[in-house]
């Protein structure tokens, strides 16, 4: 018979769970997760979750009566608001920094650039966190800086991971400046990234992902660094970083947009 490695994690067949009751409930919310809005029927969770109807049935009324599930009229069950608002609370603005830092730092170290962490509020952008390099760097940023999302890497790439059509960019964008932001941001889906050359600041240029939490962006990173920093093989690097490297070093459960071709 062959031996799991030694270093395996340890499944529902694999280790039997300290407590049997909550791993049931665990299992049933998965489930229920990956089931989505349409929902799953008791009989199918039972044959996923290895239980028989009658015990899943109590684990789902328990779960039900804490709003971690509904059920329907039909009886069919989803996953209910309170598993929901778990992972809101979790990346809630007042977490990401602390939940992020780790993952910046690594960024810092690969380039040695400044690193930023924003979110966006409205037509801006506000920086949660910073990482400064070991090289000196002239740049204006403060945790707290409120910046338009429409002039900055760190915008551009939210505002390209989210649902905002061109009337909406049209809005954001500075007089004049609406076909620029449009292109802008149609060129970060494409790409997977966005920039800005001193669009902000003479002799500064940025690049930036949205972090992205079940499709959706919770956040965006950036590095910045002098513009000389920032064309031909060492933008490559800093960009790879930002694609690469940045997804591995990310919390379960967030990652950064692909390139939309």
């Amino acid at each position: 018979m062959t031996q799991p490695p030694a270093d395996a994690a340890p499944g529902p067949a694999d280790a039997a769970s300290p407590l049997g009751s909550v791993d049931k409930a665990l299992l049933a919310l998965d489930a229920l997760a990956r089931a989505g809005a349409s929902g799953v029927s008791l009989a199918a969770i039972a044959v996923e979750v290895g239980a028989n109807k009658s015990t899943l049935h109590r684990t789902l009324a328990a779960l039900r009566h804490r709003g971690y599930a509904e059920q329907d009229e039909a009886g069919t069950y989803r996953l209910g608001p309170a598993a929901v608002a778990l992972g809101t609370a979790y990346l809630a603005e007042d977490n990401l920094p602390a939940l992020l830092r780790p993952a910046l730092e690594a960024l810092r170290d690969e380039v040695d650039e400044l690193v930023h962490l924003g979110v966006r509020a409205g037509s801006e952008v506000v920086y949660l966190d910073k990482v400064e390099p070991q090289r000196p760097l002239r740049v204006w940023s403060a945790v707290g800086r409120r910046i338009p999302a429409a002039t900055t890497a760190l915008g551009r790439a939210l505002l390209a991971a989210g649902p905002d059509d061109d009337a909406t960019l049209d809005r954001l964008a500075a007089d004049g400046a609406a076909s620029r932001l449009r292109a802008a941001v149609r060129d970060a889906r494409a790409q997977g990234y966005a920039d800005e050359t001193e669009e902000n600041e003479p002799g500064i240029a940025c690049v930036a992902v949205a972090i992205l939490r079940a499709g959706r962006p919770v956040g965006a990173v950036s590095i910045t660094a002098p513009v000389e920093r920032m064309t031909g093989a060492a933008r490559a690097a800093r960009v790879t970083a930002l694609r690469e490297l940045l997804p591995t070093v990310l919390p379960t459960g967030l990652t950064v947009p692909p390139p939309v071709t």
